[in-house]
């Protein structure tokens, strides 16, 4: 195996570890979002809608498929297998198409988004002051500490001060409104998260790249066996050959 072959072979172990860690982390995250003690209240909010759920879903179905890729992936550059690494190409081009696909989407429809997003939250707000329920008041704390903001009116939020992230006297009179902020969030955001997405379909082109890289490399080794001669041959044949094999 070259220097080329090798780099290549590293760099796939090292891509794959790191991929089954992130997808195992996709699933745990999953996992916790469904049957999590702090997160299960968000299955029983009537929202009249199955967003949520979907999203669960499908991150827990994101996180199995990237474990598989990984696992064929390592099988494939630690053992040689012609047939792992094709496998392996195969599902790796698949997802690099839905990565870039997802970026562009996330990238073109993130007023969209915002706007759903806002559309949770104010229902979450309204549900909460009626109910008080103990689901609808994690669901709000999550929002109010992932962008840093407190209802929807901002200023001194009485309503809904318990779920007010933590502060001074003075932050917590100057709190932003919720809706304001998810809207700019989305929209300061939106070139990073493409961003991300493009760089991440990049580092799996280049996995993809080494993949084809180790098959090539595999299919001349096996074309192109050494010749052997034997020991009795004559010295002409011997010397005709000079990097034959010669066999006892």
């Amino acid at each position: 195996m070259d220097g080329c072959a090798q780099m290549c072979k590293c760099f796939l172990i090292l891509f794959n570890v790191l991929f089954a860690l992130v997808g195992f982390g996709l699933v745990a995250l999953g996992m916790w979002l469904r049957f999590g003690a702090e997160t299960r209240g968000f299955f029983d909010i009537d929202l009249n809608t199955a967003q949520f759920n979907i999203g669960v879903t499908v991150l827990v179905v994101t996180g199995v498929l990237m474990l598989l890729v990984a696992i064929i992936g390592d099988c494939g550059a630690c053992n040689n297998s012609k047939s792992a690494l094709a496998v392996f190409s195969g599902l790796l081009s698949f997802l690099i198409i839905i990565e870039i696909a997802a970026g562009v989407m996330a990238f073109m429809w993130h007023d969209q988004v915002s706007d759903e997003l806002v559309k949770f939250y104010t229902t979450i707000y309204a549900q909460y002051l009626n109910t008080r329920s103990p689901g609808q008041a994690v669901t709000l704390k999550l929002f109010h500490n992932a962008f840093d903001c407190c209802g929807i009116g901002g200023t001194i939020e009485m309503f809904v001060r318990d779920t007010c992230p933590d502060g001074n006297l003075l932050k917590q009179l100057t709190y932003s409104s919720c809706p304001g902020m998810i809207h700019n969030a989305f929209n300061s955001n939106a070139p990073l998260v493409l961003g991300g997405f493009l760089g991440m379909a990049g580092i799996m082109t280049l996995a993809l790249i080494c993949s084809c890289v180790l098959r090539r490399h595999d299919s001349v080794s096996h074309a192109s066996p050494p010749a052997y001669l034997l020991l009795s041959s004559p010295p002409a044949a011997a010397a005709a050959a000079p990097d034959a094999r010669l066999i006892i």
